[in-house]
């Protein structure tokens, strides 16, 4: 097990997931995960392969992105269900319910601040979230979720909930991480790097076939 020194020289290095989740967690038996400096081509021959980076903030030099047409707005908690909405609407492949999304805030690292929608000022219409989780003990900051409808991409409004997250937090945490899906469609890297992500850990979940 990696220790709390081990973590804080190098997240994305040394754990695929925040320090706090590696706590608890408990692989299945048919699940391995290796690092890309770990991971050899015959491992193929066995088990899928799903490839996630992890990514490192420094949470220097940020700035506010957000377009004048749109309002960040910190989300109450009776707003859950327009979270829902959000996440259901904007992938393909993972669906939430209300119950899932309210299980997050029963967590230690749960940051009632760090739950954002994106409305549109005209309209008044949700049209994008963001929630990021925030570790006392480590000091990291820890993007979940970030998400906008289909209709409204490349507006820079993905963009802009990034960084107002890692601004709300900039004199308080230490460092920021983010992890995604590295084949993903939609290629959430390269938004985060445009937010001054970096890093080039790429971590591998390996299931047996």
């Amino acid at each position: 097990m990696v220790s709390y020194d081990e973590y804080l020289k190098n997240p994305c290095g040394s754990l695929s997931l925040p320090y706090w989740k590696s706590q608890t967690l408990s692989l299945p038996a048919n699940m391995r995960i290796v690092h890309d400096s770990n991971f050899f081509p015959e491992l193929l021959n066995e088990y899928t392969d799903e490839r996630y980076f992890r990514l490192y903030h420094n949470l220097k030099d940020v700035e506010n992105t957000c377009p004048e047409a749109i309002e960040l707005i910190t989300a109450s908690q009776n707003e859950t269900d327009n979270i829902v909405s959000i996440i259901n609407n904007s992938y393909y492949d993972i669906h939430v319910d209300s119950a899932q999304m309210e299980s997050y805030m029963q967590t230690p690292v749960y940051c009632k601040e760090l739950w954002l929608l994106a409305v549109e000022k005209r309209t008044g219409k949700y049209i994008g979230s963001g929630i990021a989780d925030y570790d006392p003990e480590i000091k990291e900051l820890i993007l979940e979720w970030i998400q906008v409808l289909p209709p409204y991409r490349g507006k820079g409004i993905g963009q802009a909930l990034v960084n107002e997250l890692l601004l709300r937090m900039k004199n308080t945490a230490g460092f920021a991480t983010v992890s995604g899906k590295v084949d993903n469609p939609t290629n959430p890297e390269a938004l985060y790097r445009r937010c001054g992500f970096t890093g080039d850990d790429i971590w591998h979940i390996l299931q047996r076939q």
